[in-house]
This record gives C-alpha cells, structure tokens and sequence, in this order.
C-alpha cells in the first residue's frame, strides 16, 4: 500500500484537492444561481460561471502549489500568470460547454456543470503538471 501511495501520491493529492476545488466551484456556483442568478438568463449564467471560476482557481493554485506538487520555492509571478492562463484556457472549456449545453440544448444546469467539471480537472492536473508545476 505504501509503495502505491508513493508512486502515486501526487495524482491522490490532486484528485482530494481536485474534488475540494471543484466543491469550491459547484457551492459558489450553485449558491449565486440560488440567491442572485438566474441561470435560465445566458448573461448570468456565465456571470455565476466566472466567479465561482475565479474563487476555485485561486483556492487550486495555493492548495495544488503547496500540497500536490509541494513548491518549495517563494512563489513566482511568472508561474501564478502561467497558472492561471492554463486556467482561462479550461474556463473557455468550461463556457462554451455550458452554453451548448444549457443555453442551447436545454439541458439541466446542475448536471451539466458537474460534467464539465471532470473534463476541466483532468485538464487542469495536466497543464499543471507539464507546465505550470514541472520540476526543474
């Protein structure tokens, strides 16, 4: 058991603080949708969208710095900018699949926000780990 924690602890670690950021994500998600948007409304919706992105990807870039990839190093600008354009790039995803999918095909908000959402962590552990984190 040891020696598959070891050889794999990093993928668990990312896969805990994965399921936490996208807890992130989802709550703000779904609380702003419940209390403030109306996700029926293509604009708010995408509002709702932006801003649970923006809480989740802050909360993945400290947690996935210092408990997965475990950065020794001060933090750099160039890589939180790296991170988060890496991060734009799967919120683009993440966008244009709720609009298909909500706006355009009718389909369940809630279900399909949890969809994307496996899509863009698998995504995001790879930009993370071959170019955001990549050991030196």
């Amino acid at each position: 058991m040891m020696e598959v924690l070891k050889k794999y602890g990093e993928v668990f670690r990312y896969l805990i603080i994965g399921m936490l950021t996208t807890l992130v994500s989802l709550a703000t998600y779904y609380l702003l949708t419940v209390t403030i948007f109306d996700p029926k409304v293509e604009i708010e919706l995408q509002i709702a969208n932006v801003i649970s992105w923006i809480l989740s990807v802050t909360f993945a870039y400290i947690t996935n710095r210092i408990y997965v990839f475990k950065v020794k190093e001060q933090m750099a600008l160039k890589e939180a900018i790296s991170f988060y354009l890496y991060r734009i790039s799967t919120l683009v995803v993440d966008m244009l699949m709720m609009y298909i999918f909500v706006s355009k095909l009718q389909f369940n908000d809630k279900l399909i926000k949890i969809i994307v959402q496996v899509i863009v962590i698998i995504l995001n552990y790879l930009f993370s780990k071959f170019f955001v984190f990549k050991k030196k």
